[in-house]
C-alpha cells in the first residue's frame, strides 16, 4: 500500500479537510530555516524530533490519494502554513483559526462547523474526506460528529506510512438521536438545522433552542421561493422579525420591505395605504400618492395583523393576490383608490397574524380563499416560555440594547446588569407577553432600579400584570369564595394549561411531556389528556 495512490470517486467533489497537527509541522521543521524551525518549536512546546516516515499524517494522505479540493485548519502564522502547502507538494488553503483550547468540545466543534459551511455549502456535489489522525482526540471526534450528521462524509487514519479508510459502524442521525428522541421527528428536525445566527438574514434573531431552530431552518427553506408566507404565534414573539430576515435572506434582499399595520389604520387609510390614491380620491387627498405594493416593487411587503382587515379589504386583498394568467406568483394588479389605470408591481408578501384565522373562517370573519392564498407556507413561531435558555440570551441582548440607548441620553449613566437572582427570575417566569412584555419590563427595571444591579425583586415589581387566558390567571389563587366558586373547575383549569403546554414543549413526544410534567409515565399522562379533553397545537 505503501506510496501507492489510491483513487476512489464517487462522482462528486472529493474535498480533504483536515487540522495540521503538530505532527505535521514537526515533518516540516527539517525543510525549514532556523529561525522558522524555532518559531515551530514554540508552537508544538515539546521535543522537535521528526516522524518515523520523515511525512506526518498529511503528507501521507496526499501522497496515497489524490483530492479535488484539500481545506486545512490551523491556528499558525501565515508564513508558516504557506510553507506548510508549498511543502506538502500539492495545493491547498489553509483556514486561520483561533483555537484557544485544542480540547474544548465546544470551542473546537463551533470553530470547525463554522469552516465547513462556508467549504461543503455552496453549489455543486461535494463529498468531504476527514483525515481524523492530526490534531486532538477532541478535533477527532468533532470531525466524527459533524461527519455523521450536518455533512456525511468519509473517514481516513495514517499509520506507519499508509491511508486508511475507516468505517464507523454507527449513524449518529439514525441509530442514535432517534433512540434518544423515541422517533420524535419535529424533535430530529431541529437537531438537523441550524441555530438562527449561522443562517444568513437571521443573525438577529437571538436562541439556539430547538424551537427557534426549527423555526429558523423552516423559514430559511421558504425564503428562497417566491411564495406568500403567513407567520403565526403569540402576541410578542417576533414576527415582524422573521418576516425581515426571511426578506434578508432571500434574493430580494437589496430591494425595499415594507411593512403596513393592517390593525393600525381605519379601512379608507388602509386601502390607500395599500394600494395608493388619485388626486381627488377622498377629502384631502390633495396628490397622487403610491401605495405600499408600489413602494415595494421588487421586494417584500409585510402584512401584519392580516386578521383585523375588514371582509372589504380582504376582497381587493385576495384580487391583487392572485397572479395574472400565466405570470409569476409575486406580479401583482391593482389600481389606485379612486384611479382606473391597473398598474403592475412584482411583490412577496409575508403576512402575520396572532389570531386563528382558521377559526375566524369558520365564523365567517376571514375569507377562506383568502387564507389559502396567504398560507402558502405557514411557519408557527414559538412562545417565549417554550425556548428553554433563550430566555436569558434574549434578556442579555435587549439589556444591552437598553444601556445603549440610555447611554446616548444620559451622561455618566451606569449600565445595568443582571444579578444571578434576576437571572433565575427571568428563566423561570412565563412571559405570556413574550419577548415584547420581557422586554418592557427590563426597560422599566433599568429605569426605577437604584443600583447598577438588577435584582430579582426589580423585575419583579416590574412585569406588567397579565392578562388572564382561558380563566387562568395571576389572580388564581386569590379568587373569591362562596357560592360560585368551584375548587374541581379551577383545578382542572390549571391541570388543562400545564397539560396542552407540556405537550406543545414535547413537540406531541407523550413520554416528554410525562417527564417535563413529572409524571411517572406516558399512560398517566395519556389518561389526564383524555379525562380533561385536552387541545394543543403542534
Amino acid at each position: 500500500m505503501c506510496g501507492t495512490k489510491i483513487f476512489v470517486y464517487s462522482g462528486g467533489v472529493n474535498v480533504l479537510i483536515s487540522w495540521i497537527g503538530h505532527t505535521d509541522l514537526k515533518a516540516l521543521a527539517p525543510e525549514v530555516p532556523d529561525r522558522m524551525r524555532k518559531r515551530i518549536s514554540d508552537i508544538v512546546r515539546g521535543r522537535m524530533d521528526p516522524p518515523e516516515d520523515g511525512k506526518g499524517p498529511l503528507k501521507t494522505m496526499v501522497e496515497a490519494r489524490e483530492f479535488d479540493a484539500i481545506h486545512l485548519l490551523a491556528d499558525i502564522p501565515a508564513d508558516i502554513a504557506k510553507r506548510f502547502v508549498a511543502w506538502l507538494g500539492v495545493p491547498a488553503k489553509v483556514h486561520k483559526v483561533d483555537v484557544h483550547s485544542p480540547t474544548n468540545y465546544e470551542g473546537i466543534f463551533e470553530t470547525a462547523s463554522s469552516v465547513l459551511e462556508g467549504i461543503l455549502d455552496g453549489p455543486g456535489d461535494m463529498e468531504p474526506h476527514f483525515l481524523l489522525s492530526p490534531g486532538t482526540p477532541t478535533m477527532a471526534a468533532v470531525w466524527v460528529l459533524l461527519g455523521k450528521t450536518k455533512y456525511p462524509g468519509r473517514f481516513w487514519q495514517t499509520w506507519q506510512g499508509r491511508a486508511t479508510e475507516e468505517h464507523i459502524p454507527f449513524d449518529i442521525s439514525l441509530d442514535v438521536i432517534p433512540k434518544l428522541l423515541r422517533s420524535a421527528d419535529g424533535h430530529f428536525q431541529h437537531l438537523a438545522a441550524r441555530g438562527p445566527s449561522e443562517l444568513q438574514g437571521f443573525e438577529q434573531i437571538v436562541g439556539d433552542s430547538p424551537a427557534i431552530r426549527l423555526a429558523a431552518g423552516r423559514a430559511k427553506k421558504a425564503a428562497v421561493r417566491d411564495v406568500p408566507v403567513l407567520l403565526t404565534g403569540e402576541s410578542g414573539t417576533g414576527k415582524e422579525m422573521f418576516a425581515r430576515a426571511i426578506h434578508q435572506a432571500g434574493h430580494r434582499r437589496d430591494n425595499p420591505f415594507l411593512a403596513i399595520n393592517c390593525a393600525a389604520l381605519p379601512k379608507a387609510l388602509l386601502e390607500s395605504d395599500l394600494f395608493g390614491h388619485v388626486k381627488g380620491a377622498f377629502t384631502g387627498a390633495d396628490k397622487v400618492r403610491d401605495g405600499a405594493f408600489r413602494r415595494a416593487d421588487g421586494g417584500t411587503l409585510f402584512l401584519d395583523e392580516i386578521g383585523e382587515c375588514d371582509l372589504d379589504i380582504q376582497a381587493k386583498l385576495l384580487r391583487v393576490l392572485q397572479p395574472p394568467p400565466g405570470e409569476g406568483p409575486c406580479v401583482r394588479e391593482f389600481t389606485k383608490v379612486g384611479g382606473h389605470q391597473v398598474e403592475r408591481v412584482d411583490v412577496r408578501v409575508v403576512a402575520a397574524t396572532n389570531q386563528s384565522l382558521v377559526e375566524r373562517v369558520a365564523g365567517g370573519g376571514f375569507r377562506e380563499d383568502l387564507y389559502y392564498r396567504l398560507a402558502v407556507i405557514t411557519l408557527k413561531l414559538p412562545a417565549l416560555r417554550d425556548r428553554g435558555s433563550d430566555t436569558l440570551m434574549i434578556a442579555e441582548r435587549l439589556l444591552d440594547r437598553i444601556n445603549a440607548d440610555f447611554g446616548k441620553q444620559e451622561p455618566g449613566y451606569g449600565h445595568k446588569k443582571l444579578s444571578s437572582g434576576a437571572k433565575y427570575f427571568i428563566r423561570s417566569h412565563g412571559w405570556p407577553g413574550n419577548v415584547r412584555e420581557l422586554y418592557n419590563t427590563l426597560l422599566q427595571a433599568a429605569v426605577m432600579s437604584e443600583g447598577v444591579e438588577l435584582t430579582s425583586e426589580d423585575l419583579r415589581a416590574a412585569v406588567p400584570e397579565a392578562v388572564p387566558k382561558n380563566g387562568a390567571g395571576p389572580d388564581l389563587l386569590e379568587r373569591p369564595l362562596g357560592e360560585a366558586f368551584d375548587l374541581d373547575s379551577l383545578v382542572d383549569t390549571v391541570h388543562r394549561h400545564y397539560l396542552a403546554r407540556a405537550m406543545r414543549q414535547a413537540n406531541g413526544v407523550k413520554t416528554r411531556a410525562a417527564e417535563l410534567l413529572g409524571l411517572s409515565s406516558y399512560q398517566t399522562l395519556d389518561h389526564r389528556l383524555k379525562t380533561l379533553k385536552v387541545e394543543w397545537e403542534e
